[in-house]
């Protein structure tokens, strides 16, 4: 997997960040099939126009499914958790911090955001969060119920991943479900 340069100093912040390019083989996460692998690229039609899209494969899926070349972000297409990104995604379990606004209905579209983001890094500094608020005083069950989703997801993700930091980082995802009662 490769990134394009950004060659354009005059880019504003409402522009997409330069396109990742992936080749086949290379693992990504696409929401909501989760953790998958890029096949290859094809042309499909669309509108009486070819294009190209990545053709992507997905474990216990027999569908595939698949993202334009030319604006993978947009579909929510990303690269796969590696293990070098495992020390941050641990730093942000344990040290990271969210303010949670105390209306509810807030506070759930901040919660929902983040789940639907699929933000590794934003995933784990809500899970740290949650435990934080968690071993206080017990979470609300909507609140309860998106600390499981969101350990779920990272679970999912990092599944793969080998080596003492992908197992203390699984150890802390398997710690927070028991204290949770899940």
């Amino acid at each position: 997997m490769t990134q394009s340069a950004d060659i354009n100093p005059q880019r504003t912040s409402h522009e997409l960040p330069p396109a990742v390019v992936f080749a086949p083989g290379d693992k990504v996460v696409l929401a909501p099939y989760g953790v998958g692998s890029v096949c290859g690229t094809c042309l499909r039609p669309v509108a009486g126009h070819e294009r190209l899209y990545y053709e992507l494969s997905f474990p216990g899926v027999t569908a595939r499914a698949y993202v334009p070349v030319a604006s993978p972000q947009i579909a929510g297409l990303r690269a796969a958790l590696t293990e070098g990104d495992l020390p941050r995604l641990l730093k942000c379990l344990q040290e990271g911090t969210l303010v949670l606004p105390r209306q509810w209905s807030a506070r759930q579209r901040l919660l929902t955001e983040v789940l639907m983001s699929g933000d590794p890094f934003a995933l784990a500094t809500l899970i740290g969060e949650l435990r934080r608020r968690n071993q206080e005083r017990s979470l609300p069950d909507l609140d309860a119920q998106t600390f499981r989703r969101a350990i779920k997801l990272l679970e999912q993700e990092t599944l793969e991943l080998e080596g003492q930091a992908a197992q203390q980082l699984r150890a802390l995802l398997m710690g927070a479900l028991a204290e949770d009662g899940a």
